[in-house]
């Protein structure tokens, strides 16, 4: 328990920032951030340290937040507006051009969601957590190449649609 608490210490900031970047509410982050540790506790004698530890516990923590959307039935809920601001920063200030970007982050937000789960999971890995490939492909159990490729797919996808959709 001693060598978990150090773990718990060391790594509870950087698993509470994964998630509070995925949900966007504190309350939220740090339940799911408990519930994190918990099932890492319970499961800590399968971690084989193949892979660095925040990138096993990360791989918790987006199950973790998975699993709490679909037993609320709040799917819906992921926070698309960081993933469209990420995509759409502001490079000019005015009722305008806030007005045009504030249409461009819903068109984002709304081609994301409609985009296949796993392609969704890559974009939301690399661009709300800011994981680099090599932990998107541990936590997603694919490999470095796949992570990339699908990254790759999604923003292709992205382009798109958005094209299609919105800007023809």
């Amino acid at each position: 328990m001693d060598a978990f608490g150090s773990i718990y210490t060391e790594y509870f900031g950087r698993v509470y920032g994964f998630l509070f970047r995925m949900c966007r509410n504190e309350d939220l982050a740090e339940e799911l951030t408990q519930e994190t540790f918990f099932q890492a506790f319970k499961s800590f004698s399968s971690y084989r340290g193949d892979s660095e530890l925040f990138t096993w516990l990360a791989a918790i923590a987006k199950y973790t937040f998975f699993r709490y959307l679909r037993k609320n039935k709040c799917a819906g809920m992921v926070n698309l507006d960081l993933i469209a601001d990420t995509l759409c920063e502001p490079d000019e200030s005015g009722p305008e051009s806030t007005a045009a970007r504030s249409e461009t982050n819903e068109a984002i937000r709304h081609a994301i969601a409609n985009m296949p789960e796993k392609y969704r999971d890559v974009v939301m890995l690399r661009l709300y957590a800011e994981l680099p490939f090599s932990e998107i492909a541990e936590t997603l159990k694919i490999t470095e190449n796949s992570a990339k490729v699908l990254f790759h797919r999604a923003k292709k996808m992205l382009t798109e649609e958005l094209r299609n959709e919105y800007y023809v």
